[in-house]
């Protein structure tokens, strides 16, 4: 079994600047690549910033210049550096991880259950 555990998360002043982590635990394999989503109200989840194992990193546009993605592949966790935050930067943030639990298993993607990000004008 498999599970993410996010933490980071809270309320912060608009310009201020936060820090979220999530650790992989569990029978794994082999992980092909880690991320971060969010999903605001009334919104649909949307894609924030994904790294690979390789070390490849793509942002939604809306984020670039602000929030940087970085990973330590030996204790298989993600972390998303946020600055400058805006207001309408509030959302639930989830982590992703796209992994195999055998070599000989299909490329699953497993979700954690999120952590509250809020930022006030």
């Amino acid at each position: 079994q498999v599970q993410l555990v996010e933490s980071g998360g809270g309320l912060v002043q608009a310009g201020g600047s936060l820090r979220l982590s999530c650790a992989a635990s569990g029978t794994i394999f082999s992980i092909n690549f880690m991320g971060w989503y969010r999903q605001a109200p009334g919104k649909q989840r949307e894609l924030v910033s994904t790294i690979t194992s390789g070390i490849i990193t793509n942002y939604a546009d809306s984020v670039k210049g602000r929030f940087t993605i970085s990973r330590d592949n030996a204790k298989n966790t993600v972390y998303l550096q946020m600055n400058s935050l805006k207001p309408e930067d509030t959302a639930v943030y989830y982590c992703a991880a796209g992994l195999r639990s055998t070599g000989g298993g299909a490329l699953t993607t497993y979700w954690g259950k999120g952590t509250l990000v809020t930022v006030s004008s």
